[in-house]
């Protein structure tokens, strides 16, 4: 078999690799010397790339340097970069291609975030940004965020997630869930949260009264489980807000059905406990795709 394919022209088989995937492509280059060379091929390497990709080259806060075939640039954009004046960071994910950005806290609705007894904006070397905001005193948490779906690649399902951190001085985060919601048109897909690792076995007395009582009038369970943050290979931690489908004539939640709208819209919201919270830092919320 093997022995029929090298047979085939290069240019061939390079068509046939263009159907693939990235990773696909990698693992071939070890079967032969010609799939090695095929997948080297400008024309496999910009079927991966998105279609806008030269409107996204132009949009980086830093230019991409000259590169010798677009296999080389396509990996340059796994790399998250800044982009729209530092507005947003955007990367492909490595083994699909599929778009992945993160929209920046300035770029973010956050209730009373210039207000300096709530909130303080600052910079962090941790930071892919240039300013992150931390909380430092509230009792009304509320964050929304908004994100073009056309900005997006098309029959991917994405995840929304808000990327943050937990000072040593925090307090206040695991007293209550927050509710975490994403909206595209009509459907929507929420979860329940806490902002950081929940130990009842630390809960002084009062807070489990507090928290026992919230739930039963509101309806939950004690005891329920809800998501916490995930550790990340930056250091940072994310939550996940909620899930939608992207598609070319429109979209919706993983709830089922169809959105019309082609906003995405995505929040996280802690109204309800009127108790005081803080030491929660804000980089951002990422959206990238979900397998």
């Amino acid at each position: 078999m093997m022995d029929l394919i090298n047979l085939l022209p290069e240019n061939c088989i390079a068509h046939i690799l263009s159907f693939t995937t990235p990773r696909d492509i990698c693992r071939s280059s070890l079967i032969s010397p010609i799939f090695r060379l095929a997948g080297e091929s400008n024309v496999v390497w910009e079927k991966f790339l998105p279609s806008d990709y030269r409107d996204i080259v132009s949009r980086l806060c830093s230019p991409v340097a000259s590169y010798s075939s677009i296999k080389e640039l396509y990996f340059h954009l796994c790399n998250p970069a800044r982009i729209d004046e530092g507005k947003m960071t955007f990367s492909l994910e490595k083994s699909s291609g599929k778009k992945c950005y993160m929209i920046s806290a300035r770029e973010l609705l956050i209730t009373w975030g210039n207000e300096p007894m709530y909130w303080t904006w600052k910079s962090i070397p941790q930071s892919r940004f240039s300013e992150v905001v931390e909380l430092r005193t509230i009792c009304w948490l509320e964050i929304h965020g908004k994100f073009s779906r056309k900005m997006l690649s098309a029959e991917t399902n994405y995840t929304a997630y808000l990327i943050l951190k937990v000072t040593e001085r925090a307090y206040g985060l695991d007293t209550l869930p927050s509710e975490t919601s994403v909206e595209v048109g009509d459907q929507r897909s929420s979860f329940s949260a806490y902002l950081c690792h929940c130990d009842t076995n630390k809960k002084s007395p009062d807070k489990l009264c507090f928290l026992h009582r919230f739930e039963l009038l509101s309806g939950q369970v004690v005891g329920e489980e809800h998501r916490v943050p995930c550790c990340r290979d930056d250091g940072w931690m994310e939550i996940e807000l909620g899930k939608f489908f992207s598609h070319g004539g429109g979209g919706g939640c993983d709830c089922g059905g169809n959105g019309d709208g082609d906003e995405v819209k995505m929040s996280l919201l802690e109204v309800n406990g009127y108790h005081l919270k803080g030491g929660l830092v804000i980089e951002g919320i990422e959206i990238r795709p979900k397998y």
